[in-house]
């Protein structure tokens, strides 16, 4: 349930060839700008390179107040709203938000992905239809600034990253004000409760609870 094609529906991202080559998804953090450049030059007439190296779709709609840094590729049908902050290296896919105040970095969000309120994502992957509630963020580099290990029960998985934040699968839903730890993974069609701090890997169709209780979904 950690590998690539178990979290993600890869036609559902232009990322999803540069993702096939990869077992796990964290190991493809640090390709994500030269994907970006090499994808942008080729996008055609329905973008427009509005600033050196930020490619948007004609159909998008960017805020005034919005701050697009380069590299990044803004999908078809994508709202960038007040005050987003996109740092750089983020390939944002189609029917997007991202809201206001919403801070991208290093990042790929799959189509119709949702993160429309005072989130932080940061080395992260979301899926196809995930959503981070108000106020939920992802934790990318550990308190003691250690590389990040995967923790899968008594299974480790060392990463080799000092910045990874999250991997959330398709269909996903983090609750408001919850804190993604470093290195965490949630599997496909899982819920987080509101408030809570998520790490390590999260079961498919699961719900982590309060006190972090997993439970599967009925």
């Amino acid at each position: 349930m950690l590998k690539t094609s178990d979290l993600y529906d890869l036609s559902r991202s232009q990322a999803g060839s540069y993702l096939s080559a990869f077992d796990y998804p964290w190991q493809a953090l640090g390709g994500i700008k030269n994907l970006i450049l090499s994808l942008g030059p080729q996008l055609g007439e329905d973008y427009t390179e509005v600033s050196p190296q930020v490619w948007v779709h004609k159909s998008a709609v960017i805020a005034p107040t919005a701050y697009l840094g380069a590299p990044c590729i803004i999908g078809a049908d994508t709202q960038v709203r007040h005050c987003a902050f996109i740092r750089g290296s983020a390939l944002v896919g189609k029917n997007c938000v991202v809201g206001n105040s919403v801070e991208l970095k290093n990042v790929i969000l799959f189509d119709n992905v949702q993160v429309p309120h005072y989130n932080y994502v940061g080395d992260s992957i979301l899926g196809y239809k995930s959503h981070m509630g108000a106020g939920s963020l992802t934790s990318n580099v550990k308190s003691d600034k250690t590389l990040v290990v995967v923790k899968n029960g008594q299974e480790q998985l060392p990463t080799g990253l000092k910045k990874f934040g999250a991997m959330v699968g398709d269909f996903v839903e983090v609750g408001c004000n919850s804190v993604l730890n470093p290195g965490t993974v949630i599997g496909r069609g899982s819920s987080i409760y509101p408030t809570s701090c998520v790490r390590g890997v999260v079961p498919p169709d699961s719900i982590w609870k309060t006190g972090g209780v997993v439970v599967k979904k009925v």
